[in-house]
């Protein structure tokens, strides 16, 4: 039989998938892709976007009966009404998790009601909203004063970083085959040169925030692998290095041949399938150990 635990890291998995990915491809098409092709890419998205706003409001929905039985140890609280009333009413979970419905109803507004023009900014703003949110929820909540606010924040930076770099990838997917199309062309290389810029600055934020939690944290480098939290986050920087190499490989060997007769795009399109594989894993473990104690108690 499923477990609480195991639910509410599927739970996770997908609302994280979902978030970022909103945020990110949002962000990128409003900012970084010109405007006629941008509209192009946004419209070509609806069906992946309906699905993430459905993502994120049934792990929303589910979230609170999950924890209510992780925290009574029984699945029969996940429909005990009054135990879930007791969490929110008086916990951090409680309000971390009125926060994530807050910012869940504000990606669904912005989904249904935004004006067309405005959709991909808008939904930037919401979903960086709810991605703020849930970092704010983290393991910071186990700091106090100063250096709670200050983790907090390194944790949204880390958050924001990372979501701009994995969502905006599934843009550059569907970017990738118009480089050779004669209108759309130039657009496209503009769009991946942009990409390729705002990538540096992403990955460099990834990097400095994510050490900066890790001491945070754990207090220096993960090496007691005895503990499963430790284990997994090791795992995670494996695999962050692995996708830095890749993007490294892809943009300053593949991205270069891309003007030659027999340029590099299905190279470049394998690559980036590749990263965004690599990126779900990192979500995967994150929902994974975001649920463990760090340390060994």
């Amino acid at each position: 039989m499923i477990t609480p635990e195991t639910a509410y890291i599927a739970c996770r998995f997908f609302l994280d998938i979902a978030a970022l990915y909103l945020w990110g491809s949002s962000a990128y098409l409003w900012l970084l892709v010109p405007a006629s092709l941008s509209g192009n890419i946004w419209a070509r998205q609806y069906r992946l976007r309906a699905l993430a706003i459905g993502c994120i409001l049934s792990a929303t929905v589910l979230a609170l009966p999950f924890r209510s039985a992780i925290l009574n140890g029984d699945w029969a609280y996940a429909s005990d009404f009054n135990a879930m009333l007791d969490i929110i009413s008086g916990t951090t979970i409680g309000t971390a998790w009125i926060w994530q419905a807050a910012g869940a109803a504000f990606v669904f507004l912005t989904y249904v009601a935004a004006p067309m023009r405005l959709r991909a900014a808008t939904m930037t703003i919401a979903a960086g909203f709810l991605l703020a949110g849930l970092a704010a929820s983290g393991h910071a909540a186990m700091n106090t004063g100063w250096l709670r606010a200050l983790h907090r924040g390194n944790d949204i930076i880390h958050v924001l970083a990372g979501g701009a770099w994995f969502g905006a990838l599934i843009a550059v997917a569907l970017i990738l085959p118009l480089l050779s199309d004669r209108q759309a062309g130039r657009n496209a290389t503009t769009a991946l040169i942009r990409f390729s810029t705002a990538g540096h600055v992403a990955v460099s934020v990834v990097l400095i925030s994510g050490i900066a939690n890790m001491f945070l944290i754990i207090g220096g480098f993960p090496l007691d692998w005895s503990v499963d939290y430790q284990l997994l986050l090791s795992l995670k920087i494996l695999l962050v290095l692995s996708m830095i190499g890749l993007a490294i490989f892809n943009r300053y060997v593949l991205v270069p041949k891309l003007s030659r007769p027999h340029g590099s795009v299905a190279a470049l399109r394998i690559g980036t399938t590749v990263e965004i594989v690599l990126a779900l894993a990192i979500i995967g473990l994150v929902a994974w150990f975001g649920t463990l104690e760090p340390v060994a108690m």
